[in-house]
């Protein structure tokens, strides 16, 4: 009687554990496989840099008088609430998109730590658009100032007031689009996200003056508000009865607001299910 040598059975190997490096590339990958992204960012840059041009050349008392950094000819309003407006979006699409496409479930089977997925995206959106707002913030101050060098009132860089007033332009772009990541992981569907985007950064602090120390205080917390006091060059009137933001309070309310929406959206991702 013979016996029969049978193999020993072997049990397939894990496959080793996705590297951060790896999910930032593969979210890149998508991202830039958007042909719709060049697009939609380049026409952003163009209107945000026209419209400081033609804030500039409609600026009639600039034609006259001292040199001095008008933060609403180099940064205007109109300008910068379409950014704050498009990279919200932008950065609420790169999440509800693969939700509504189903596309969440590949990415999760693939995946299964959720949380190093939503970083990855942060990583990548926060990357891009700082991309985006740095030569947005810089180009519109590059062509307000050629205007106004062709009426001698231009001001240099190192003018006092001007590169704060840069840098907050350009970190205003990827605030918003993480703000916005973080609040597409939370809601989970496009309308819902753009709307609350769009409400809380845009429409929820013209809610409130600052003539109240309530009601200022939460004007403060707000990130366009944060803003608009970052790009102005003055310092506040002490004499005055309104409640002025400190600076250094706006540069907190631009850390805290991704943060705070990331921070929520790893810990809500990892609980429920997709």
């Amino acid at each position: 009687m013979t016996m029969l040598a049978t193999a020993p059975r072997t049990t397939p190997a894990a496959a080793p554990a996705a590297r951060f490096g790896d999910l930032v590339a593969a979210e890149w990958i998508k991202t830039r496989s958007l042909r719709s992204t060049p697009w939609v960012i380049g026409l952003t840059v163009l209107f945000v840099i026209g419209s400081a041009a033609a804030a500039t050349l409609a600026d009639r008392a600039a034609e006259s008088g001292p040199a001095a950094f008008r933060s609403y000819d180099s940064f205007p309003p109109a300008g910068y609430w379409t950014l704050i407006l498009v990279a919200a979006t932008m950065g609420a699409l790169t999440v509800v998109s693969e939700y509504s496409s189903g596309l969440i479930r590949t990415t999760t089977a693939a995946v299964p730590a959720r949380g190093s997925v939503v970083l990855a995206k942060t990583a990548v959106t926060a990357a891009l658009w700082t991309a985006v707002g740095t030569v947005a913030s810089l180009g519109s101050f590059l062509v307000s100032q050629a205007v106004l060098d062709g009426r001698h009132v231009g001001v240099p860089i190192t003018e006092p007031g001007v590169f704060r007033a840069l840098v907050a332009s350009a970190v205003l772009a990827p605030v918003c689009a993480v703000v916005g990541l973080g609040l597409g992981v939370l809601l989970r569907h496009a309308a819902g996200t753009v709307v609350t985007s769009v409400f809380v950064l845009l429409m929820l602090p013209t809610m409130f003056s600052e003539s109240n120390r309530w009601s200022a205080d939460l004007k403060h917390a707000l990130v366009s508000a944060a803003w608009q006091r970052l790009v102005c060059p003055w310092a506040p009137d002490p004499d005055s009865l309104g409640y002025t933001a400190t600076v250094p309070g706006c540069w907190l309310v631009y850390l805290l607001w991704p943060l705070v929406t990331v921070a929520l959206a790893v810990i809500v991702v990892r609980r429920r299910d997709v």
